[in-house]
C-alpha cells in the first residue's frame, strides 16, 4: 500500500486509471469502517480503479482536545496495517492542522481536486471543513458539481446499538473484551516495538518485553491474558500489565508482556499483543514481595483463561 503524508499535492495515477476514495479517520477500523471500505472497494472493482483511503494524523478528537484526549484505538502504524490488509492501494494521511483551516468548500476544491477522485465513500456522519459545516449532502452537492460520484454508508448496528470508536473505547474501559471484539471484527490488539525497561520484572523472576504504545493514552488498563504475535509462526500465551506500575513508584503508563516458556532476548522486534481476557485492576502492593505473589497468581490465572 502507498502512503503519502503531504497534502494537497499531486498524487498522479497510473495512466488511464482512475481513483475511488473514502475519507475518514478510521480509529480502530471497526465493523462500521470496514463496511465504509468494502463498498468503497466494489466501486472500484466495478470501475477498474484504484481504492484509496483519505486519513489525518493526529485524528480530529485528538487534535481538539482540551486536556487528555479520547483513548486511541490504534496508532498510526496499526492502522496502516489493517487497511493494507483490506488490499486498499493508497493511503494519504497528512497532519490534520493542514486541513483543518479549510472551509469545506476548499476541501474540495484543493484537497479533493489533488486526489482527482471519480467517486468519494463517506460515513453517513461525515463531516469536514471549519466548524464541520461540510456534510454528506454539501459532499454530494459537491460531486454534482465538480464531476464526482458520492455514496454515503448507512451505520452499522450490533445489538441494537451503533457501532462506534466511542462504544468499543466504553467496552474495553469496563473490561469487556467480548462485546469490544464484536464490535471490531476480531480481537483487541496493540502493537510496537519491545524497547528496553528497568529490568524489574527479570529481578523479580518474570522478564517483561517492554512495549512502546505509540498513543497519549491507552483504551485499556489492568492485566490481562493475551496472545503475541511477531515471534514465530504461531502466537505465543503471556500476561500482561498495562498502567503506571505504583508499586515501585508509578510513571508513564507502559504495556509489559510476560511470555510464558519463553526466555529469548527480543529488544527491537515488532509484536502484536491481542487481549483476551481482563484479570484484574491495577493495584498499589506493600512491598515487592506481595508483588511477586500476586505474579504468580496473575500466570496462574491468563493460563486458565487461554485454555478455557
Amino acid at each position: 500500500m502507498r502512503l503519502q503524508r503531504r497534502m494537497p499535492s499531486p498524487a498522479p495515477q497510473s495512466p488511464g486509471r482512475k481513483r475511488v476514495l473514502t475519507i475518514g479517520a478510521f480509529d480502530g477500523l471497526h465493523l462500521g469502517h470496514r463496511e465504509i471500505v468494502r463498498r468503497a472497494a466494489a466501486i472500484a472493482a466495478r470501475a477498474d480503479a484504484s481504492l484509496s483511503v483519505l486519513s489525518f494524523e493526529p485524528t480530529p478528537a485528538e487534535f481538539f482536545a482540551r486536556g487528555e484526549p479520547p483513548a486511541r484505538l490504534t496508532c498510526f502504524r496499526e492502522r496502516y496495517e489493517l487497511l493494507a490488509r483490506m488490499d486498499v492501494d493508497e493511503l494519504f494521511c497528512p497532519h490534520f492542522r493542514t486541513i483543518n483551516a479549510l472551509s469545506h468548500e476548499r476541501f474540495t476544491g484543493e484537497i479533493l481536486a489533488a486526489l482527482d477522485a471519480t467517486h468519494v465513500v463517506v460515513g453517513h456522519d461525515f463531516r469536514y471543513g471549519t466548524g464541520r459545516a461540510g456534510t454528506a449532502d454539501t459532499l454530494g452537492a459537491a460531486g454534482a458539481a465538480h464531476g464526482f460520484g458520492v455514496t454515503v454508508v448507512d451505520a452499522v448496528f450490533l445489538g441494537g446499538e451503533r457501532v462506534s470508536s466511542t462504544r468499543i473505547r466504553a467496552a474495553l474501559q469496563t473490561g469487556d473484551l467480548a462485546m469490544a471484539r464484536k464490535l471490531l471484527g476480531r480481537d483487541y490488539a496493540m502493537s510496537g516495538r519491545v524497547v528496553h525497561g528497568r529490568g524489574l520484572g527479570r529481578e523479580l523472576g518474570f522478564p517483561t518485553a517492554n512495549v512502546n504504545l505509540k498513543r497519549r493514552r491507552a483504551p485499556v488498563d489492568g492485566i490481562f491474558a493475551v496472545e503475541v504475535d511477531g515471534l514465530g509462526s504461531e502466537p505465543r500465551a503471556g500476561v500482561a500489565s498495562i498502567g503506571s506500575r505504583p508499586t515501585v513508584g508509578g510513571g508513564e503508563t507502559l504495556l509489559e508482556v510476560h511470555l510464558f516458556d519463553f526466555a529469548e532476548r527480543i529488544y527491537g522486534a515488532y509484536i502484536t499483543v491481542r487481549f483476551m481476557a481482563r484479570l484484574r485492576s491495577e493495584e498499589k502492593f506493600a512491598s515487592l514481595e506481595a508483588l511477586k505473589s500476586q505474579m504468580h497468581a496473575d500466570v496462574a490465572a491468563a493460563k486458565a483463561a487461554l485454555e478455557g
